[in-house]
């Protein structure tokens, strides 16, 4: 729900850059959950190498995006939790 009460798009930090869909968290892990919008990630005008999320999409289990690395957005960070 935190995330959801963010209007826009944001960087999650999985990338397909090494190998062209084959995509992983920036820590090297794989991606094995998806929660791809219908037709992505599409790769389109090549280059779409990270994902986002975007809030506007209507159904909350298919909001990722590929897109450009350069675009500007907020991200999305990992940290440790604490009790």
């Amino acid at each position: 729900n935190f995330i959801n009460g963010f209007n826009g798009m944001f960087w999650i930090g999985l990338t397909d850059r090494e190998t062209e869909g084959s995509w992983k968290w920036v820590d090297g892990t794989p991606l094995t959950i998806q929660y791809w919008k219908s037709g992505e990630p599409n790769n389109y005008g090549s280059g779409e190498d990270c994902a986002e999320r975007r809030l506007i999409y209507s159904n909350p289990e298919q909001n990722w995006n590929d897109a450009p690395c350069d675009q500007l957005k907020l991200g999305i960070c990992e940290k440790v939790a604490y009790p």
